[in-house]
């Protein structure tokens, strides 16, 4: 089994219509995985904002982190399969498609991710007791880095690997504190931000209190010792990603809260990151990226205002 669904029920994780115990399902996926020689990581993939787990319309289990996603829209490719499940790939590991409660307003959504982070170290936890030696990588867009981060306070060292924040709706000290703990002193911080996503980050500032004055969302970088800022409207970073093997294409909006995961070649990129750690340290990602991201609002700058139309039709997330 490639797959499994689950979701944040208050603190707790629970499968996606089903009623069955989650240890359970997930003692038997990986007992199968060893049993079949597969060595492969768990990847869980976390939503952000505006999608509710069996919503009629807005369910992120029958959109984006389905292996075949149900619904005829624009929206974007499974994560899942982009990501390597389901294709045949040897040493396909175990897929987790981490569903919680993200509608309604910003500072009620940001609020239950907190609670929903708890969730999703309780599932941390039972795929550490589970198979401790395999690893277990973090994927979020949005505010499910939010997930991602307080599920590092209840953790001990060693039980998350990598954690891939795509445009993470989050400010920086929050990060930091997350990061200090002995779970995330152990793991790895890929920060994925882009000058597309400045609009955003500019509302959440105003639209969620930072936790210290002066605070800054992720989108303006973070300073720690096992993390990474990679600007992907950068044409330096693209250019150094590219020397690297990872052919991503260059911007093509003004204004996107999703080019992250739908720029075409990042999600082959972030396939590799948690396949292939190995190849892609974080000495080697730094080696050739500028030393400073570039400023706030300086995309919005330097293009031409044709080119802000298209990049607001993209779905929410």
């Amino acid at each position: 089994m490639p797959m499994i669904r689950i979701n944040a029920v208050g603190d707790r994780p629970q499968l996606h219509l089903s009623p069955r115990p989650v240890a359970g399902a997930l003692l038997r996926s990986l007992s199968q995985c060893r049993r079949d020689g597969d060595t492969g990581p768990v990847i869980v993939m976390i939503h952000g904002y505006k999608y509710q787990p069996d919503h009629p319309q807005h369910c992120p289990h029958r959109q984006f982190l389905a292996l075949h996603p149900q619904e005829r829209s624009p929206r974007p490719p499974s994560w899942p399969r982009q990501l390597g499940f389901g294709t045949g790939l040897h040493d396909e590991g175990l897929g987790i498609a981490f569903g919680w409660s993200a509608r309604g307003a910003l500072w009620s959504a940001q609020r239950r991710a907190v609670v929903a982070g708890r969730a999703l170290a309780r599932l941390v936890a039972l795929l550490h007791r589970a198979d401790r030696d395999r690893p277990v990588h973090l994927i979020a867009h949005s505010m499910g880095t939010e997930l991602a981060l307080e599920a590092l306070h209840h953790l001990p060292a060693g039980h998350v690997a990598r954690i891939l924040s795509l445009t993470g709706a989050c400010y920086r000290s929050r990060a930091e504190a997350a990061l200090a703990t002995p779970a995330g002193r152990a793991a790895e911080f890929i920060n994925v931000i882009s000058r597309e996503n400045d609009p955003y980050d500019f509302l959440f500032e105003r639209l969620i209190a930072p936790p210290e004055r002066g605070d800054r969302s992720l989108g303006q970088g973070l300073r720690a010792e096992n993390a990474v800022n990679l600007q992907l409207d950068c044409e330096d970073t693209l250019a150094h990603l590219g020397r690297m093997g990872a052919a991503i294409a260059p911007p093509d909006r003004r204004v996107c809260h999703w080019s992250s995961y739908t720029r075409p070649g990042v999600m082959p990129f972030y396939k590799a990151l948690m396949r292939r750690p190995e190849a892609w340290s974080l000495a080697a990602l730094r080696a050739g990226l500028p030393e400073r991201c570039n400023p706030r609002w300086s995309r919005l700058i330097a293009m031409q205002p044709a080119a802000i139309g298209p990049g607001m039709t993209q779905p929410p997330g």
